[in-house]
């Protein structure tokens, strides 16, 4: 029998797939359930760039491209970039297919087995299992509610090796929607120069931030334009998530091993997908606008029905569209609240598909319509007041209130 790379096997299914399975069969036996669990937006993608897409597909666009990508691509990305106060050239670009893969292109690109990456916990799964592929090593540091999921540098003080080699930041954040104030990015920036850091920051929720807030790439720091490999793309902002495009930039001393990985694993990313990217950036921003105020209502809502709901706590995110929010009241953990909620007709996704801090907390994605979140609050409520009863029937039987 052929066997698996032992590599692969260490790595686990995503848990957030595992969610989205039990709520499948749920309905396939006709149960009504509402799905807060995806990470994409359920706007549709905005009309001026599918027609962008079609025209280029009608106009022979159909054909392979640079491996880095479009030229008129890569520069609308850098004139973007240099918006945040950071200055690329289109050497310094390469187009992805979706932040995913530029993932997997920077760790295959600088990660030697025994390397260690500085990963948040919690944190989007692929950053503390990618590392593994290359026989390298995640190392979690801890983002702590209750300081509005802020990175500490003392923290990593503690984590950090002679095999430390890259610092991953995801600002904002997926699962929290925690944004990086000024002085913790100021203070990471330091570390990562003192510790001569490679930093990945992952910008993809750069443009629904909310509450009049603006964006800040750690990339424009002192020192560390030359060490950092901003990624992005166009799936949340413009709701192209299907489309599978995105971006890395950096220095152009760290674009040859990237390129390199790039072209083995995918050649180029799609054609079409560029074309639509482009744009994207060049055309109408309304579409954007209007997510992002339309966000930042839901989260308003969700937020407020949350925090008034028993035994539930939820801090209020500043970017993304997630909330991340504390179950331990309960007496439930987040996998067992999850199972709970999915049989009254909610789904969201255990916070330890984030990491092992995550264990009492669950995401909940706001990025469904004002509609189904009303619903889904409803029903949340509904259940939840029936835990006085299901409390005294778990210390009556041993079991879980699931």
């Amino acid at each position: 029998m052929i066997k698996p790379a032992n590599r692969i096997n260490k790595i686990p299914f995503s848990a957030i797939r595992r969610v989205f399975d039990e709520v499948d069969k749920l309905r396939a036996q006709g149960e009504d359930i509402i799905s807060l669990g995806i990470g994409e937006p359920n706007f549709d993608t905005p009309e001026n760039i599918i027609r962008a897409m079609e025209k280029a597909a009608e106009s022979g666009a159909t054909h392979y491209t640079a491996n880095k990508g479009i030229l008129p691509l890569r520069r609308a990305i850098a004139e973007y970039l240099s918006g945040y106060g950071l200055s690329y050239n289109e050497e310094e670009i390469i187009c992805t297919v979706g932040v995913a893969e530029a993932i997997f292109m920077v760790f295959g690109a600088f990660l030697e087995p025994g390397d260690e990456v500085l990963v948040p916990d919690p944190a989007w799964v692929n950053y503390a299992n990618v590392p593994v592929l290359s026989n390298a090593r995640a190392v979690p540091y801890t983002l702590k509610m209750e300081n509005d999921f802020q990175v500490e540098v003392d923290d990593l003080r503690k984590l950090i090796t002679e095999k430390t080699k890259i610092l991953v930041v995801l600002d904002p954040s997926n699962p929290t929607g925690a944004v990086q104030s000024r002085d913790a990015l100021e203070k990471l920036a330091a570390f990562a120069v003192e510790n001569d850091l490679l930093v990945i920051s992952d910008e993809i929720y750069d443009q629904l931030i909310y509450d009049g807030g603006k964006h800040l790439s750690i990339a424009s720091f002192p020192g560390m334009r030359e060490r950092t490999v901003v990624l992005n793309g166009f799936s949340k902002s413009y709701a192209m998530t299907g489309w599978r495009i995105g971006y890395a930039a950096a220095p152009i001393e760290l674009i040859p091993p990237m390129a390199k990985m790039h072209a083995y694993m995918v050649t180029n990313a799609t054609s079409l997908s560029q074309y639509g990217a482009l744009e994207a950036l060049t055309g109408p921003q309304d579409s954007v606008r209007l997510m992002r105020e339309e966000f930042e209502k839901r989260r308003n809502f969700v937020v407020s029905a949350i925090n008034d709901m028993p035994y539930l706590r939820c801090n209020k995110p500043k970017g993304a569209f997630y909330v991340f929010f504390d179950v331990a009241e309960t007496g439930m953990n987040g996998e067992e609240f999850v199972r709970f909620m999915i049989h009254h007709g909610v789904a969201m996704v255990p916070g330890t598909a984030f990491g092992e801090s995550g264990k009492t907390q669950v995401r909940l994605s706001y990025a469904a319509s004002m509609e189904a979140l009303a619903e889904s609050m409803k029903r949340m409520r509904a259940a939840l007041e029936t835990l006085g009863t299901a409390r005294t029937d778990k210390e009556e039987t041993g079991g879980c209130l699931c």
